[in-house]
C-alpha cells in the first residue's frame, strides 16, 4: 500500500490567504508536489466514527486502539498505514477548505478491487467520484481520499 500526501491545495490556500507563495515555506531545494508516506495521522472528531469508515467502509483492518482517542489501522499486515486521532480535534465537525493537508492518496496493492470498495462505499452512502487518478471520496470529515490500483491489479 503507498500513501500519497498532496500539499497543493494547502499551498493554493496559503497563498490565498497570505498574499506569498507556499514555496516560502519550504526549505531551501524542497519542490511542492507529492510526497510518498509510509505512515499518515489524520485528525478525526471521534474515533467510532472513523472506524466505521476506515475499517467497515474501505476495508482497512484496524491493529490498534487507544480507547476513544485514537485508532490505527492498516492493510496487509503492516503495524500501520494510518491513523485517526482526536488529540488536538474531540467533536470537530467537517473540515474547511483552508491551510492543511490536501488530500491522500491510497494505492491498493494489485487484485484488492477497486470496485468492491467503491460498493461498500455506496452502501454505506458515500458519494464517490470516478477520475483520471482513481476513485475520490471524503471521509467524514472532508479529508479527500483518493483511492487506484497499483499497475498490474485487476480491473
Amino acid at each position: 500500500m503507498t500513501l500519497t500526501a498532496d500539499a497543493a491545495t494547502s499551498s493554493r490556500n496559503h497563498e490565498a490567504i497570505t498574499g506569498r507563495p507556499a514555496t516560502d515555506l519550504l526549505p531551501a531545494g524542497l519542490a511542492m508536489g507529492m510526497v510518498t508516506l509510509r505512515t499518515v495521522h489524520l485528525q478525526v472528531g471521534d474515533v467510532e466514527t472513523a472506524r466505521a469508515f476506515y475499517v467497515d467502509e474501505l476495508g482497512f483492518e484496524s491493529t490498534a486502539r487507544l480507547g476513544r482517542s485514537a485508532l490505527f489501522v492498516s492493510a496487509g499486515g503492516y503495524h500501520h498505514h494510518m491513523a485517526m486521532n482526536t488529540w488536538n480535534s474531540t467533536g470537530v465537525g467537517p473540515r474547511r477548505n483552508t491551510l492543511g493537508l490536501g488530500s491522500v492518496d491510497i494505492e491498493l496493492p494489485p487484485g484488492e478491487g477497486l470496485g468492491a470498495v467503491e460498493d461498500r462505499l455506496r452502501t454505506a452512502g458515500r458519494t464517490t467520484r470516478r477520475t483520471d487518478r482513481g476513485l475520490e471520496v471524503r471521509d467524514p470529515w472532508r479529508t479527500l481520499l483518493v483511492l487506484s490500483e497499483a499497475a498490474g491489479a485487476d480491473r
